[in-house]
C-alpha cells in the first residue's frame, strides 16, 4: 500500500469521515440498526435455550425485527418537539413510546405464537404468561436504542444539516 493510501485510510478512521463522527440522520439510523442488531443477536441465540421448539425462521424474524425497530426509533430522533400536541419529546420518551408501540403491534400480529411460548417458559404458573409483557420489553429495548443513537450521534434538527465530506 502506498504512503498516500495509508494516510487516507488513517485519516478516515480518526477524522471526520469515520461514521460516528458524522452527525447526520443516516448515521443515527446506522447506530440504531447496530444497537438493534446487537439486541436481536441476543434474542436469536437465547431463544433455543428458552423455547427449544422455536423455528429458525422465527429466530431470524426476531433478529430482523430488532434491526428494523432500531432503524425506526433512530429515524424519529429528528423529532424533539411534537408539532400538534406541543410538548417536548426527549430521547427517553421517544424510545419508550416507539419501542412499546412497535412491540404492541408485534404482539397483536403473533399473539397465539407468543402465548404458546410464554406457557413453555417461564411456565403456566408464572405471572409472566401474558404475551403483552413484550410491550414492556419493547419499551426497554426502545429506551436502549434511542439512548445509544442519541449519545453516539445526536438528535433533533442538527441531524438535518448537510455536511461537506472531508477527504
Amino acid at each position: 500500500m502506498t504512503k498516500q493510501k495509508l494516510s487516507a485510510t488513517h485519516r478516515s478512521i480518526e477524522g471526520n469521515v469515520f461514521w460516528l463522527n458524522s452527525k447526520s440522520l443516516i448515521t443515527r439510523i446506522a447506530a440504531g440498526k447496530l444497537t438493534g442488531f446487537l439486541i436481536g443477536v441476543i434474542g436469536f441465540f437465547s431463544m433455543p435455550y428458552l423455547w427449544p421448539d422455536t423455528s429458525d425462521a422465527f429466530r431470524w424474524a426476531i433478529l430482523f425485527w430488532y434491526i428494523t425497530l432500531g432503524a425506526f426509533i433512530a429515524m424519529f430522533g429528528i423529532l424533539t418537539w411534537h408539532p400538534i400536541l406541543k410538548f417536548s419529546m426527549p430521547w427517553w420518551f421517544r424510545g419508550l413510546f416507539f419501542g412499546a408501540w412497535m412491540n404492541f403491534l408485534l404482539v397483536l400480529f403473533i399473539y397465539d405464537r407468543l402465548a404458546a411460548m410464554m406457557l413453555q417458559w417461564p411456565g403456566a404458573d408464572s405471572a409472566f404468561t401474558s404475551p403483552y409483557w413484550m410491550v414492556l420489553e419493547g419499551a426497554i429495548v426502545g429506551l436502549i436504542i434511542d439512548f445509544a443513537a442519541t449519545k453516539l450521534v445526536g438528535e433533533g434538527s442538527e441531524l438535518l444539516i448537510p455536511e461537506k465530506p472531508t477527504l
